[in-house]
């Protein structure tokens, strides 16, 4: 029996065998698949958020360290220093630019009082004050502010804001406080006989604290 191989002719010496195809209707083979390398984490970004992380705390931490320095514990009794030492004399500016000098006040009951425009308590305290003014006229009030220079522009518009009509006086550099109020107290609030002599001094506002006030100014008459 003959083997009829007409259908496939043979294949010359060295050639390279024919792909087979494929039967018709058979399934595609499915494509290869080339591994995907994963992607190197990025060292640099954790690093940079870490950075950025400590930057920040340490600007909190100076800024609540700054905010915490100026905030000085406020003492509801009277601080009871210097009584009845005469008052040392000064002499600062007041927000119109004009000389103040404490001696000029001298036989007039004078109430001194240390305050800042951030300090709440301050503000709560220069309304009494001014009240006080209103109804004594024969009483000097001197409000001293103990801020800097770059916050002296509010401080003004405070004042002339509520229309204070009591001397406001600056001691951004301290001289006054290194006299009156060393430890920066606000509101730290004396009073001033007509000799010259400190007879009442107070750190801190309590609700009230007017008729304590006037109380002291009537003993010094």
């Amino acid at each position: 029996m003959s083997n009829d191989t007409s259908q496939f002719p043979p294949q010359e010496a060295g050639a390279e065998p024919r792909d087979e195809q494929p039967e018709a209707g058979a399934p595609e083979p499915a494509a290869a698949v080339e591994p995907v390398e994963a992607e190197a984490p990025r060292r640099g970004r954790p690093l940079l958020t870490l950075a950025i992380i400590l930057i920040a705390a340490a600007v909190l931490i100076g800024l609540a360290h700054r905010y915490a320095s100026r905030q000085v514990p406020i003492s509801a009794g009277p601080a009871g220093e210097g009584l009845g030492q005469p008052a040392p004399d000064f002499m600062v500016k007041d927000i119109r630019g004009n000389t103040f000098k404490l001696s000029e006040l001298k036989g007039k009951v004078v109430i001194l009082d240390f305050w800042a425009t951030w300090c709440q308590p301050c503000k709560s305290l220069l309304k009494r004050l001014q009240e006080i003014k209103e109804r004594d006229k024969d009483v000097e009030v001197i409000a001293i502010s103990i801020d800097d220079a770059s916050a002296q522009a509010m401080a003004v518009n405070y004042i002339q804001g509520k229309r204070f009509t009591f001397i406001t006086l600056f001691d951004a550099e301290g001289q006054v406080a290194r006299m009156l109020n060393p430890s920066l107290q606000v509101p730290f609030t004396l009073i001033v006989d007509r000799g010259g002599r400190i007879v009442y001094s107070h750190a801190g506002y309590v609700p009230g604290i007017e008729a304590e006030l006037l109380a002291r100014i009537r003993a010094c008459r």
